[in-house]
């Protein structure tokens, strides 16, 4: 068994990028070496440890079940690594910085509103992602990120384990142009049969929600827009003319001037949040404060 002293962290690092892509010439051009070197480096890793890490597939080098549990340790090493780097620019700045990805799906006035609290800040320095939510959590693992915010929990996964925090829900509301539904009320979904609606993507957890509860109700809506981006949901339910199924978060600006009004409301659809972080480690203390003060607005 060797000792952490005889470790050759530079070792490990080459391996680090090689198990992330499976090809030597790719690493070997992008950290300006030989793919001979590269090969020497992770031959003597190996060497070392006394297993193999590899195995070869035609030309991609395949991780090994020693190799697998080496990567997963390696993305902790090198992640906090990149962590340290990014706090250590920060605190050079005079900055407290939080890294914050969310969810493709997830309202931005949802986001804005978690993140309001801090934006007095003035040693603030804040990064915002958006984008899958595994690839999120992959750089989550990583600690590239300090927080996932999300509208659904994370996978249990034993042996990569993630917390969430639940941050409040919000009954999804049926909207639509003032002009025409103002004064007006429907019922959803039992009044919605032929009408024309805009709703979320049917990859979104509200929209299965939002079929499944026509269905039992034996309404058939005539679909006019399924849009995954909330975003882009705001501007069809603003300028479209349709009715649009979506939380009210989303469009909280649009009601509060008046450009829509809420048609209807469903108790039985419910969006809810999620802030999602690494339990191994110490919590980021801005993502502390956000916490303490987290509700629904």
């Amino acid at each position: 068994m060797i000792n952490l002293d005889q470790l050759n962290f530079h070792h490990l690092f080459y391996f680090w990028r090689v198990a992330k892509t499976g090809h030597l010439t790719q690493v070997a051009k992008a950290l300006h070496t030989s793919q001979s070197a590269l090969s020497v480096q992770i031959r003597q890793l190996e060497d070392r440890l006394g297993e193999p890490l590899f195995s070869r597939d035609g030309r991609k080098l395949v991780l090994t079940s020693t190799g697998q549990m080496v990567f997963t340790y390696c993305e902790d090493i090198f992640g906090l690594s990149q962590e340290m780097l990014g706090q250590l620019a920060g605190q050079s700045a005079g900055m407290s910085r939080l890294r914050i990805g969310s969810v493709a799906t997830m309202s931005r006035n949802f986001q804005e509103n978690w993140i309001r609290p801090l934006m007095s800040e003035p040693s603030l320095l804040l990064t915002l992602e958006s984008g899958p939510l595994e690839g999120l959590l992959d750089r989550l693992r990583q600690h590239q990120l300090d927080v996932v915010l999300a509208n659904e929990t994370v996978p249990a996964d034993p042996e990569r384990p993630l917390f969430s925090w639940f941050l409040g829900s919000q009954p999804v509301s049926l909207v639509g142009p003032v002009n025409e539904w103002s004064g007006r009320r429907l019922r959803l979904p039992e009044d919605l049969d032929g009408l024309d609606i805009a709703a979320p993507a049917p990859r979104h957890a509200l929209r299965m929600q939002f079929d499944a509860l026509c269905t039992a109700a034996g309404v058939r809506p005539r679909i006019r827009a399924e849009v995954e981006d909330m975003a882009m949901l705001r501007l069809i339910a603003r300028d479209s003319g349709w009715l649009t199924v979506l939380p009210e978060v989303v469009v909280q600006d649009e009601l509060r001037t008046g450009i829509l009004v809420t048609v209807g409301r469903s108790s039985e659809l419910q969006e809810h949040f999620y802030a999602i972080a690494n339990p191994h480690r110490d919590p980021n203390k801005l993502f502390e404060r956000l916490l303490e003060k987290r509700s629904m607005v």
